[in-house]
């Protein structure tokens, strides 16, 4: 039986990695990037990309020793940490980049491999040279993946060769003076940096391999960062060499001159190809593992995902490189290509850098065997996008559109899997921290925030209900929905999944949605309100309907006298059936010299309506009951004074009833008969006398339209409407 083949640290990871980090920018364009940047410029750019290069390697290897690592590589590890939808897109960015730089590898082939026959210097003949090869190439790896990975160790054996061979070259080009800075006539560093930085994404090549190792937690870390560190120092090394070695001004315009300087130049050459083929190879190899890893998961077409042979190689996924890799051939440009792949990777390396970030301060389940500090991650996101604003920003947002339009369509395309969402993680830890704060700074008297136990019952009408419970709330409030199901027995609660409630009122409001079994809708409701909820987000308010023909209930009565013993603001609607609540466009505010508290909850309610869309800035009308023949001017300044405070635009109205002493609802019923909404404060009482008042109450609701009564809790002020024993009052009758 035949056994999957699998590859070690050395073969899997660092000789793929380095053979594409030593590759086509270190021949063809480091020359040119020394005599442009000069040596300083030059380091500094190397340092800047390395930045990104090792936060983003070791980001990656501490992910890949935290979770099973399967084919596809950095897609793997973005889908099985932050998602699908953020890995996916991601994906998709590192394979075409993986593609295309496929085009930079062939392409600067061609360039030296042209020059040394004499074949020709033109564009199209680098397009020619370039596509046989990539042609030759992707037969190579359609034959084995075994056979191209092992012909990179002869490969490797002729960079070392070439590298020795040029350190031990002539100095006959060597400058006068070292060039330390950029000339006057260099190109620019931004445009330096991002045809350089294709040479430090080749480490990207090894974690591509991840389904195809025998330990990827092991090798992953270990081969990614010794190719990392590796190139950093042959790049300075060769940097600082041919600053003192070769004419700044040489440098510039000869892509060959590695060659011209080398002691034994057919071994530069040697390693020219090999250097640009390998890199090739690895992103044939890589570039379709990533394909055939996202379309497993469904991220693109299943299509790619068919592999064949007991290594189910990917090659309906290579045949797409093949296209892509090609197109990037007719573009026949190596600088523009360069700077092309530079920001599909620099954006690809941001937000792995970002998912680390994310991963180890957010998700508790995070513990990977290789650790390193979490401003790692957070630096290599910055500098990403730092880098990427500063070559090239309309570039840099593009990409970023590109990617946020691949994320939001996985997103509707609901691609899941049964892995761990970082996301998740994130707001659970951001809740938390939350919470702690606020349950740190408990302060009573401080603006209420609405926190609404709803009990909205099922009826034609519930809608109302909702819709007014969700305006009360204002736009950071929070509202709870309870359905209870009356269960005598009650042997069995639901299951936990089975108490929420998800329905499109409730999505489209806003409004959390829970349903429990209750021996008795009343103990019921005493229960919810007496343990739901948790530090920091305690309920604060309790809404339901009105409860009409419940006048006599003993079992409602006890349900009262709890919850005002609990302290809870009470909010009862009485809804009118045939008005509904009219235009919404008119709302009554009723007070009396004992709605103190009640009154200042009012006005909260009176701005939160102002502020919903749905009023569209309604007319709002507070009014008082003059019983004592106080000076109108006096309750209207002071009433003026107490809405100022809570800016909310009123009419102010007083009503004088000293003379006739007309009942206060009998007054209400005179003057907001065809208000859309009113809302009367529940006054104190003795619960005996609950009766009469529900009594009272139905008669008033006869007559006008939905009205909402207010019951505030002890946190609200006490709003002075006592104008008999106010000092005005009294400085009026000296």
């Amino acid at each position: 039986m035949a056994t999957t083949k699998k590859f070690g640290t050395f073969a899997g990871v660092f000789t793929p990695s380095i053979l594409t980090i030593l590759g086509v920018i270190m021949y063809m364009r480091l020359g040119w990037v020394v005599g442009n940047s000069g040596l300083f410029g030059t380091i500094a750019i190397i340092f800047i990309a390395h930045v990104i290069a090792v936060t983003t390697g070791l980001s990656v290897s501490s992910v890949a020793t935290d979770k099973k690592i399967g084919a596809g590589g950095i897609y793997y590890v973005l889908s099985r940490s932050m998602g699908i939808p953020i890995g996916g897109s991601i994906g998709i960015a590192i394979f075409v980049g993986t593609a295309f730089s496929i085009s930079l590898y062939l392409i600067g082939f061609s360039e030296s491999f042209n020059e040394y026959f004499n074949l020709g210097m033109t564009t199209n003949d680098f397009r020619i040279t370039a596509s046989i090869a990539l042609l030759s190439l992707t037969i190579l790896a359609l034959i084995s993946t075994s056979i191209a990975l092992k012909a990179q160790f002869f490969i490797l054996a002729a960079i070392l060769i070439s590298i020795l061979s040029i350190f031990l070259g002539t100095t006959e080009f060597a400058p006068e003076t070292v060039n330390l800075l950029p000339s006057e006539n260099s190109v620019p560093l931004e445009m330096v940096f991002a045809i350089f930085f294709p040479a430090v994404t080749g480490f990207t090549a090894g974690i591509a391999m991840s389904g195809d190792l025998k330990d990827s937690k092991r090798s992953i870390p270990m081969g990614t960062l010794m190719a990392i560190g590796v190139g950093l120092l042959v790049y300075l090394s060769l940097a600082i060499f041919l600053a003192f070695a070769v004419d700044a001004e040489l440098l510039k315009t000869d892509y060959n001159i590695l060659m011209k300087i080398a002691l034994f130049a057919p071994a530069v050459v040697a390693g020219i190809w090999g250097a640009t083929l390998s890199s090739a190879i690895g992103g044939i190899l890589g570039g379709p593992r990533i394909l055939q890893a996202m379309s497993q998961d469904l991220v693109t077409p299943k299509i790619f995902g068919r592999g064949k042979g007991v290594n189910n190689e990917p090659v309906n996924a290579l045949l797409l490189v093949f296209v892509i890799a090609e197109l990037g051939i007719l573009i026949g440009e190596l600088d523009v290509i360069a700077r092309l792949v530079s920001m599909f990777y620099l954006t690809a390396y941001g937000f792995i850098n970002i998912c680390y970030f994310l991963e180890s301060w957010a998700n508790p389940d995070f513990q990977p065997s290789f650790k390193i500090k979490r401003w790692i991650g957070l630096l290599g996101f910055i500098a990403c996008f730092a880098v990427m604003f500063k070559l090239d920003t309309t570039a840099m947002l593009a990409s970023l559109a590109v990617i946020g339009a691949l994320y939001f369509g996985l997103q509707r395309k609901e691609v899941k899997l049964q892995s761990n969402d970082v996301w998740r993680s994130v707001w659970e830890n951001i809740v938390n921290k939350g919470l702690k704060k606020i349950d740190a700074q408990i302060d009573e008297h401080s603006n209420w925030n609405p926190n609404i136990i709803l009990f909205s019952g099922q009826s034609d009408h519930q809608h109302y209900l909702l819709e007014l419970c969700k305006t009360v709330s204002g736009r950071t409030g929070m509202v709870t929905n309870f359905k209870l199901i009356v269960d005598k027995n009650n042997d069995k609660p639901l299951k936990r999944t089975e108490q929420v409630v998800v329905n499109e009122d409730f999505k489209e409001l806003g409004i959390f949605g829970r349903q429990l079994k209750v021996t008795n809708i009343y103990d019921g409701i005493t229960n919810i309100a007496s343990t739901f909820g948790f530090s920091g987000v305690e309920p604060n308010t309790i809404m339901m309907g009105w409860p009409k023909g419940l006048e006599n209930s003993k079992e409602y009565s006890k349900m009262t006298q709890t919850l005002l013993h609990l302290d809870y603001n009470l909010l009862y609607l009485d809804f009118d059936l045939k008005t509904k609540f009219g235009n919404y466009d008119t709302v009554d505010l009723w007070w009396r010299e004992t709605d103190s508290k009640n009154a200042e909850m009012m006005l909260n309610i009176a701005r939160f309506i102002i502020a919903s869309p749905r009023w569209n800035n309604p007319h709002i009308r507070v009014l008082f009951v003059n019983n004592n023949n106080v000076d109108k001017t006096i309750i209207e300044t002071k009433i003026s004074e107490l809405v100022d405070d809570l800016r909310v635009n009123v009419v102010i109205k007083i009503i004088n009833n000293a003379v006739e002493q007309m009942a206060f609802y009998d007054i209400i019923k005179e003057q907001s008969a065809t208000t859309d909404l009113t809302l009367v404060g529940i006054p104190n009482f003795q619960i005996e006398k609950q009766a009469k008042f529900v009594l009272r109450t139905n008669n008033l609701f006869e007559t006008i339209g939905s009205t909402l009564l207010v019951k505030a809790a002890n946190n609200f002020n006490v709003l002075d409407l006592d104008f008999i024993n106010s000092e005005d009052f009294q400085n009026q009758n000296a």
